[in-house]
């Protein structure tokens, strides 16, 4: 890695501070032309696109030797890149943030910008406003999208709960949670492959988390065709992006507490099957089995899991696959409310790689 990389990575970390007053610099609007977006994004007001989901990725060429980010204060966290550095993560966290120094003193030339939301915005509502560079400079092309494409349906484990707290007794903070370390994240980058993520805490099959044996009104089955999370006014255009394949992985929340109803849970992924085949009639599916599971729970989620399986294709659907991760046991840590660490996290990352790799030839 070049030092000036180095340096400016560093800078950006340290000084990715909130401003308060419009600097100076070319403002470049949300509609810029070589904007990309990967991800679920409600922009029925194109300057002002929101979004809730984590894993949501913003790219962009610009020239200059700097580059800053406004959004709607109190979005919330995002990664940030600058050319092929070390990612870091900044964030708009009160009323006054709405702008974000992403790198300075870097090389007059043309440059490569990523920025990705890593938290859950169902509270925040958060919003891109554009970037702004030095004055009289502009956007560039972006780097190309890869080819590949994948799709993640999860809960907390795909969202990245916890993922950078040092110990099982560490409670929720958002500060903590990060989807850039996520197996999801991780294994797209280890494929060259975008990502498009469906994911919430606590959120289940039919059940979520300590929910009534009947199902909560509220799931992943009610809120998968939604562009916003618990917002039914804006319906998901799928056509606007078709993965190759489609990883659900679901269940821990339906099955942690006693109570979950095998029936239940298993209708419930069938359901969600079928949504995800409706819309994607030539993408493989694969139910993934996440590693917070054990014991009881564990058999339950597999059993029900394998079962949809086994009815797709007896139904003729044979693009239908499952594949299981290895329960943590502790030996790599825990992140907050022990959900994976950022080392089992990785491991997550390299098997679902592998994995993937041979299923899809990749």
């Amino acid at each position: 890695m070049r030092r000036f990389f180095i340096l400016c990575c560093t800078c950006a970390s340290l000084c990715a501070n909130a401003q308060t007053l419009t600097p100076k610099g070319t403002v470049i609007k949300p509609t810029d032309t070589h904007i990309q977006y990967i991800g679920r994004i409600e922009d029925s007001n194109p300057e002002r696109p929101a979004f809730t989901f984590p894993g949501v990725q913003i790219r962009s060429g610009f020239t200059g030797t700097s580059i800053k980010m406004l959004a709607k204060p109190n979005s919330g966290y995002f990664m940030a890149q600058i050319d092929e550095g070390e990612a870091f993560k900044v964030s708009f966290n009160n009323t006054a943030d709405s702008i974000v120094t992403l790198a300075t003193a870097l090389p007059d030339a043309t440059h490569q910008v990523m920025v990705m939301y890593v938290s859950e915005g169902y509270d925040r509502l958060p919003e891109f406003r554009g970037f702004i560079v030095d004055e009289g400079k502009s956007l560039a092309p972006a780097t190309p999208m890869p080819d590949r494409r994948i799709e993640f349906i999860g809960n907390s484990i795909t969202c990245g709960y916890g993922v950078e707290a040092l110990e099982a007794s560490a409670p929720y903070r958002e500060e903590t949670a990060n989807h850039y370390y996520t197996y999801a994240a991780r294994t797209a980058r280890n494929l060259n492959a975008q990502s498009l993520v469906v994911a919430r805490s606590g959120i289940g099959v039919y059940r979520n988390y300590n929910g009534p044996r009947t199902g909560d009104k509220m799931n992943m089955n009610t809120e998968y065709p939604h562009t916003l999370l618990y917002n039914k006014n804006y319906q998901w255009d799928f056509a606007r992006y078709t993965p190759h394949v489609v990883c659900i992985n679901l269940g821990t929340n339906d099955t942690s507490t006693d109570g979950a109803d095998p029936k239940l849970l298993q209708q419930g992924y069938k359901n969600l099957y079928q949504q995800v085949r409706s819309h994607y009639p030539e993408a493989k599916i694969v139910f993934l089995c996440g590693s917070m599971m054990n014991g009881k729970a564990l058999d339950v989620a597999k059993k029900a899991m394998d079962t949809a399986t086994e009815q797709a294709h007896k139904q003729g659907d044979n693009e239908v696959y499952r594949f299981d991760f290895t329960p943590q046991n502790g030996d790599l840590g825990y992140g907050a409310s022990w959900h994976p660490s950022y080392l089992q996290q990785e491991k997550m990352a390299n098997e679902l790689t592998a994995y993937l790799r041979q299923l899809m030839q990749w």
